[in-house]
């Protein structure tokens, strides 16, 4: 089940969110280099963006996706992640992460979501060119934004020509 972030996740949503960056991809992301998640309904949510979890049969999480509102018509995909046993085709928990986050971009009328990936995060880089995301260049971001950068691939989705 794919709901609205609420804060009594926070605890399963930072482990989540670490678990997969340190554990699985080996990428060296602390919390503090990340201090978004720390206050979510601040960061995105009463900033104009919101944030998803997927949570599993027993209630707990298993996925998130946040999106983060820059402008008026630019928002920044962030914190999309689902445990290594929840992936794949049959279970459809990180497609119907993104579809909830798209079909909230495109109802709150943005022309283009973009986001920073890891160079190591191959699969992930996948998805993104399957689901219409372009690889563009540092400079040829539309904004400035901050992220934690390891040797990070930028991504932009221009929802205007879809």
């Amino acid at each position: 089940m794919i709901t609205y972030y609420a804060d009594k996740y926070k605890e399963e949503v930072i482990k989540l969110i670490l678990h997969v960056q340190n554990d699985e991809y080996g990428v060296g992301i602390s919390v503090e280099e990340q201090p978004d998640i720390l206050d979510i309904q601040s960061n995105y949510v009463k900033a104009g963006g919101n944030f998803w979890v997927a949570l599993n049969e027993n209630g707990d999480v298993v996925g998130s996706i946040g999106l983060q509102k820059k402008t008026d018509d630019i928002a920044v995909l962030k914190k999309f992640f689902v445990y290594k046993d929840y992936r794949g085709k049959e279970l459809a928990i990180g497609t119907g992460l993104y579809e909830t986050m798209l079909d909230f971009a495109q109802k709150h009328r943005f022309s283009k979501v973009i986001l920073d990936t890891p160079s190591k995060a191959t699969r992930s880089h996948s998805f993104y060119k399957k689901v219409g995301f372009k690889e563009i260049t540092k400079s040829d971001l539309p904004i400035q934004y901050d992220y934690p950068d390891r040797d990070s691939l930028i991504f932009m989705l221009d929802l205007i020509s879809q």
